[in-house]
This record gives C-alpha cells, structure tokens and sequence, in this order.
C-alpha cells in the first residue's frame, strides 16, 4: 500500500507478507487506504513517504527478530518520519526523545550518543522499531489516529506472541504499553517505563536500564546481544 497510488501494491518484506496479507483484505484496511488516498487527493502531506511506510517491517524480518520497540506516531515534521520509531533520516536534528534514548544509553552502557538520528543498524541487527500508527499528517501530530493503523499493529505483536520463540518487548508510556497485555511474559521479555519525552523522562525512563536488561536475557537464552552502538556517521 503506497499513498496515492491508486493501485494497490504492497511493499512488503515476504517473511511479514506471507504473515499480514490476510489483513489487507480485511474492511478495516480497505478504509484506511481510501482515507490515506483521500487525504492525499486533498492535498494534504502525509508521513513518512508511501516507501517507508513498512519500512521497519522491510528493516527487520521476522526471522531476524530480537527485540520490539513501539513507538507512538511518525514524526510529523518535513524530512524527519522514514518509517522507524523514535528514529530519523541523515541530517535532521536529533528529536528530544532520542536525545534521552542516547542518554539513557550513554548511562547503562556507556555508549557514546551519535551525531545523528537514524537507527536503522539497530533495525537491521534485530530491533524491530514500530510505531504503533504508521502514518501522520504533516504538523499534526496523532492525526492518523483511531483509523485503522493501530488494529494492523497489534495483528503484529499478535504474530510476534504467538510465533516467535521469544522476543523482549520494550514499551515506553502508557500508548506502547497497550500492546503488552497479550504479550505471554512467560516466554517473552516485557520491559515497561515512562515515556523518553523531556516531559515524562524524569518519572521513570531514566534509570530504566532497558538495554542491558534486553541484553542480558538474550544471552541468558543463547542469543547474541544487541549492538546498541551506532556508527559516527550515516
């Protein structure tokens, strides 16, 4: 499903295709492509771009799963949503939540914080980085809520539940957190804390821990630890 094409095409990686397709069929998904196409007839610029819609998906396979971290929203500022939460494209200013991702990073790990926003290695090394809505209209923020995005998400933390062996979900604020309830914690990981925005940070984000708590269950279950590490530059 790509934004303003009247075709249908979906750009999906086959692993979660094979997965979701069912869902596309489904009156739910039908109504929010005919609004996504609406609103973009109107003239309206919708986030991220109609190729990065999935991108997180198309980032990480379900067979390369580690570790899922929901988001809220894209981004709705110009240049910055490409599909991953919490993350944005090469040179375009580090959002405040990040900023306290890399400092919360910084002091459980001792890793550096990057000059920049994209985390697309830790997409590639295993994070799943879902946003919970996957499209937003452009300075309007949560204004792709309630139309059909949040239905389609949960189907894939449903996926991830019941298929995968084991994965640890890391849920920031009461929005992501709504995904954790039927997740089986007796076989995957659910880490829970408030939100990294400068407004809810102090109340519980910082001193969460949350990276070296995902790493050490990985290697307590065989599995190789995330490298949180980014490069210099992207």
């Amino acid at each position: 499903m790509r934004v303003g094409e009247e075709k249908r095409e979906i750009k999906l990686h086959p692993q979660w295709l094979n997965r979701l397709s069912g869902e596309f069929e489904q009156s739910y998904m039908l109504k929010l492509r005919q609004f996504l196409l609406s609103e973009k007839r109107a003239g309206k610029r919708i986030f991220p771009a109609g190729p990065d819609i999935f991108a997180a998906l198309n980032h990480t396979p379900f067979d390369r799963v580690k570790v899922v971290i929901f988001g809220q929203d894209p981004y709705h500022g110009p240049g910055q949503a490409h599909g991953l939460c919490f993350s944005v494209g090469p040179g375009v200013a580090l959002p405040p939540s990040l900023a306290n991702i890399y400092r919360e990073m910084t002091a459980d790990l001792g890793i550096p914080p990057a000059n920049h926003g994209n985390l697309s290695c830790w997409a590639e090394r295993g994070v799943l980085l879902l946003n919970s809505v996957l499209t937003v209209e452009c300075h309007k923020a949560a204004s792709h809520r309630n139309r059909g995005w949040e239905r389609f998400t949960d189907r894939i933390a449903h996926i991830i539940d019941e298929e995968h062996p084991g994965a640890a979900f890391v849920l920031w604020g009461s929005y992501a957190q709504k995904k954790g309830e039927f997740i089986n914690r007796s076989r995957h990981l659910v880490i829970e804390s408030a939100h990294p925005s400068p407004l809810s940070a102090s109340g519980g984000f910082f001193g969460s821990r949350p990276f070296s708590k995902v790493n050490t269950w990985l290697e307590g279950r065989g599995i190789s630890p995330i490298d949180w590490s980014l490069p210099g530059r992207v």
